[in-house]
């Protein structure tokens, strides 16, 4: 809060107040504070959704799809589907390191370049995935992961070398999404011994 513009509280509430677009800056301030700290929780992502919501609804040739509330897997958005690939890469890290003890994920080193300039990075964390679907032991995880990255990658043609403000919420949201569905209850299709 401390890094916070003063003026930045009266412009978002004289936005609510006046149905006006959110400030840019909040957008910027919270895209800033997950880039740096790697974390997004319910809080940053509401506020994200929320920046990201008022924009689209103030933009009269707005063609993006509404952030929806959970993982959408029928997302177009390529920004939307990168932070989605990205959380499911760092889950099959975590995964495949299980049995060691894992002291930093892709998250870690790799999180602030994959939501802004992704083309630098994609290219790598999907070397690495090969590497670590090979220490899996369970078969029908790694079929598992092997599907899941399959129809994320399919809809995107390229990782673009620089992402815009929105398209690194939107990331954002997009990895937040795919990290909470990890926590819903589990069905068969997950890859679980029979």
């Amino acid at each position: 809060a401390e890094n916070i513009r003063p003026n930045l509280a009266a412009e978002t509430l004289r936005a609510i107040l006046d149905g006006t677009p959110y400030p840019r800056e909040l957008l910027g301030a919270a895209v800033q504070r997950v880039r740096a700290e790697r974390e997004i929780d319910y809080p940053r992502a509401a506020l994200i959704k929320a920046c990201l919501v008022s924009m689209a609804r103030h933009s009269p040739h707005n063609s993006d799809p509404e952030v929806s509330v959970a993982l959408d897997e029928s997302n177009p958005d390529r920004a939307y589907r990168m932070g989605r690939l990205f959380a499911v890469l760092e889950k099959l890290q975590e995964e495949a390191a299980d049995s060691r003890r894992l002291n930093k994920t892709i998250r870690d080193t790799y999180f602030g370049a994959a939501s802004t300039t992704p083309v630098t990075v994609f290219p790598r964390l999907l070397r690495l995935k090969n590497h670590h679907s090979s220490k899996l032991e369970n078969p029908g995880r790694r079929n598992y992961f092997e599907n899941l990255i399959g129809g994320i990658v399919d809809g995107l043609e390229d990782y673009p070398p620089l992402l815009a403000l929105p398209e690194q919420g939107r990331f954002s949201i997009g990895y937040y999404h795919q990290r909470q569905s990890f926590f819903t209850p589990r069905d068969s299709t997950q890859g679980d011994d029979a």
